[in-house]
């Protein structure tokens, strides 16, 4: 008796944790990586690892990380992130258009998913540093955000290949698959290409996890629209929507926000696509305690409007939109120390100066008379009679101003002062695959096509406008282990 073949498309967190889930139902597993091995692992691989997860308080997190010290909770404040909460941020940040049965699938098994992520050999460590600041003393996380892969994105790749390996599983690099194998309308392999060969992979179910389409040029001015052609890429320059396209000359429906995208500030000259010895460090996240000026000298965002993990991946998009696709990041001494480390690598587009109109002469492409008034006026409207804390949202905003910043306001007028330039960068399309709560991808019809599951970014209708930071990876995994065992079960079904 065989208990089936399952092939995966794609090789970053969703398919990793797809091909282990369905490992584990007894399937025997090859994994399809378009790259070489040595840009394995998809977007995963240029994360932070940040993970978004519902929990109840520190129990919960001790049982995920079992290393975290008496010294830390002593002097941290973990909080705790209700599902209710996470279900709310992921209705919000999408202005309530997230398909409700799928959010409520990604929020109710976030933690389960990634403890069992931690038994394949993911370690996890609390996101101090970028999620938590010091303040009288103890640490507070804020924003729903508290854990990340330890490595980022490099370990959790890592951990997820080495527990692949160990399970027995086969991964074939430098294979793009070009299309879909069917039979009577059932998906049965991949024709695959590799080394100059056209072949095909039979098995009894596919599970389509290759990622979006944000490293097709031609599909981003498409479908996102004028000027996203300019954008950089943040991650892989492998996710041109193969498995998109796949699946939709197979039948699949389109699903989700196909006019949308995750986007973020990021360096103005980082390469065109990811460079792995970099990462995720071109990112420019600081923000809420700064200002952000366009080629016209002027303000173009609230930057304080919410917690970051709200705001980043839209506000690269409103920079896309500014002249010349560029604006300036610009800080003062006494919030240096809140940057988060991307601030201080080598290869950063940065200027100081030890007064205003020395920093502004030196903004590349600003005009220097508008900015000085851009800065003088928003100076003048910080509210200095509220606090300053980073670990809330502390009302410290503007007053008077036709666009405020409403919180973590404080005037630019301590030197050396400091600026960053920034681009958009693209992290991953929202627009995909309509896929049901056992992650099979449905046709027109609103019908699973039989043998074929969707995992990763590739699944559509969860992410509309904007996205709550660290869920991209919690949904891969949730999406990817749900996938892995539906594929599984239906290949041992058909292997008997």
């Amino acid at each position: 008796m065989s208990n089936g073949k399952v092939v995966v498309v794609g090789a970053g967190n969703a398919g990793l944790c797809a091909a282990l889930s369905a490992r584990e139902q007894g399937a025997s597993v090859v994994v399809l990586e378009c790259a070489p091995e040595e840009e394995r692992g998809g977007n995963s691989r240029f994360t932070a690892g940040a993970i978004r997860i519902a929990y109840e308080g520190v129990d919960d997190l001790k049982k995920l990380m079992p290393d975290l010290s008496a010294h830390e909770i002593e002097t941290t404040d973990f909080g705790s992130y209700a599902e209710a909460e996470f279900f709310d941020d992921m209705a919000r940040v999408s202005e309530y258009r997230s398909d409700p049965e799928l959010a409520d699938l990604l929020v109710k098994r976030s933690m389960e998913t990634i403890l069992w992520m931690g038994e394949k050999g993911v370690r996890f460590v609390p996101m101090y540093g970028r999620q938590a600041f010091k303040v009288g003393g103890r640490f507070k996380f804020w924003g729903g955000l508290t854990v990340e892969a330890w490595g980022g994105g490099p370990g959790l790749v890592d951990a997820l290949f080495l527990a692949a390996k160990r399970a027995g599983i086969e991964v074939l690099y430098g294979a793009r698959a070009l299309a879909l194998i069917q039979n009577d309308g059932e998906v049965r392999g991949v024709r695959v290409r590799r080394n100059g060969k056209t072949f095909d992979i039979i098995g009894d179910a596919v599970v389509l996890a290759s990622g979006g389409f944000e490293a097709n040029t031609e599909w981003r001015a498409r479908y996102l629209g004028p000027g996203w052609d300019l954008a950089k890429v943040r991650g892989s320059r492998f996710n041109t929507g193969d498995g998109i396209r796949m699946a939709l000359e197979a039948g699949a429906v389109p699903h989700g926000n196909w006019s949308g995208c995750h986007a973020v500030g990021w360096d103005r000259n980082a390469p065109d696509f990811g460079d792995l010895s970099v990462g995720d460090g071109f990112q420019k996240h600081s923000y809420p305690f700064g200002i952000m000026i366009n080629a016209r000298g002027e303000r173009f965002v609230d930057e304080g409007a919410d917690f970051r993990n709200y705001t980043y991946a839209k506000y690269g998009g409103e920079v896309l939109k500014q002249p010349g696709q560029f604006a300036w990041q610009i800080f003062d001494s006494k919030v240096a120390h809140l940057l988060r480390d991307e601030y201080r690598i080598r290869e950063v587009t940065k200027v100081t100066a030890d007064d205003l109109e020395g920093l502004l002469e030196k903004l590349d492409g600003v005009d220097v008379s508008r900015g000085r008034r851009t800065v003088d006026a928003y100076n003048a409207a910080v509210c200095t009679d509220i606090n300053f804390n980073p670990n809330i949202k502390d009302g410290r905003g503007t007053a008077g101003l036709s666009l405020p910043k409403s919180n973590w306001a404080n005037r630019i007028d301590e030197p050396p002062f400091m600026a960053y330039a920034i681009t958009c960068g693209i992290t991953f399309t929202f627009g995909g695959l309509r896929v049901d709560n056992q992650a099979r991808v449905l046709n027109m019809e609103q019908i699973p096509i039989p043998g074929l599951y969707g995992a990763g970014e590739l699944v559509g209708g969860l992410f509309y406008f904007n996205y709550p930071g660290g869920t991209g990876l919690t949904s891969g995994a949730v999406f990817g282990r749900i996938a892995g065992a539906s594929s599984g079960k239906f290949s041992a079904v058909l292997g008997s």
